[in-house]
């Protein structure tokens, strides 16, 4: 049976530039999505249920700024759904979102995951850790971002490329924490200890090292749940040590999952109804069992294997400031020839 939650109407294919304009019936909450269906529309049915208000979502990998802006004050989207702080202030900064002053969001979500103004919110968070081989790194040895520079470890570490938006936030983080010229000598540092030139996702830093290609990699926490779900993968995971860093210093670094108001909602109402939902206790705990993330409120149940890893100490850095300095990260990149 077709899903009811899954788009708009029979026009919509995997991606948003060149669709037609899509029609949905007055006070039908619509949402465009980088997130997979199979991450959000079960929270979307549970929500139908407990309210009666149907919610119709578009997904694709790339182009959903582009479209907001293509459809204008006709956009027939109230929510936009992405992941990390770099998309979501983006779509922000492009003049596509409108502020929400809610009071269960100031209770359910921190601080450090609002944008000041109320244009986007964090729903989960992810934490970038270290991994390391367990056969060639002792456990202890590395324990903090700034310890990758280490000579000791030249020739030996794996990442993605330094203009990916995960690695551009921690690289802003690194600027928001020790100022840019700092930052700037600690992503030199880094790509003077890089074992191959940055390439891949995340799971490939991972196999890299089961390979023996390199020792340590940077990646998000999640990919570790993904990896330890794929019988083909299962033995990359187990090939690592997971190390959450900085926790005698400031923490972790960590970042968002997210979802913004659309600057020319047609639905508002009810799509502020949703997105309290979503940040209540109920909606966070679905999140959380569903893909791996940590939840933005406190006190909602964790996983099996989030509960086995334990507790750890998160960066209180705003994404806000993280926001702010992702032009410097970029650009800082581009200075050290970090990808070359």
């Amino acid at each position: 049976m077709k899903s009811k939650f899954s788009v708009f109407g029979a026009v919509v294919v995997s991606a948003f530039i060149g669709l037609t304009p899509l029609l949905a019936s007055a006070g039908e909450v619509n949402v465009y999505s980088y997130r997979k269906p199979k991450l959000i529309d079960p929270m979307f049915e549970v929500f139908t249920e407990q309210t009666g208000i149907k919610v119709n979502s578009v997904f694709a990998k790339k182009g959903m700024l582009e479209r907001l802006q293509s459809e204008g004050a006709n956009s027939p989207a109230d929510l936009v759904f992405t992941v990390d702080i770099g998309r979501l202030s983006d779509i922000q900064n492009a003049g596509l979102t409108q502020s929400v002053n809610s009071a269960r969001f100031e209770e359910n979500i921190p601080e450090n995951y609002r944008e000041p103004k109320g244009h986007w919110f964090g729903l989960t968070t992810r934490t970038r850790i270290i991994v390391t081989s367990k056969d060639r790194v002792k456990p202890g040895e590395i324990t903090t971002y700034e310890q990758l520079t280490d000579p000791k470890w030249k020739g030996r570490i794996c990442t993605r490329s330094g203009k990916h938006v995960y690695m551009v936030a921690l690289t802003a983080s690194m600027i928001a924490h020790h100022g840019e010229a700092e930052a700037k000598k600690w992503l030199a540092g880094l790509k003077s200890n890089l074992a191959r030139k940055p390439q891949g996702n995340d799971r490939a830093q991972v196999k890299a090292i089961k390979e023996g290609v390199c020792d340590i990699a940077v990646i998000n926490h999640y990919y570790m749940v993904k990896m330890l779900k794929d019988p083909e993968q299962v033995p990359w995971a187990n090939s690592v040590n997971m190390v959450f860093p900085n926790q005698d210093g400031r923490g972790a670094h960590m970042n968002v999952s997210g979802m913004a108001l659309t600057k020319h909602a047609p639905n508002k109402a009810n799509a502020i109804k949703l997105m309290e939902f979503l940040a209540s206790a109920q909606g966070q705990e679905m999140y959380v069992q569903k893909n791996g993330e940590y939840p933005v409120k406190a006190g909602v149940p964790l996983s099996p294997l989030q509960n086995f890893w334990g507790p750890f100490k998160e960066d209180s850095l705003s994404l806000a400031v993280v926001a702010d300095n992702r032009a410097a990260a970029i650009r800082l990149a581009d200075e050290v020839r970090y990808n070359d």
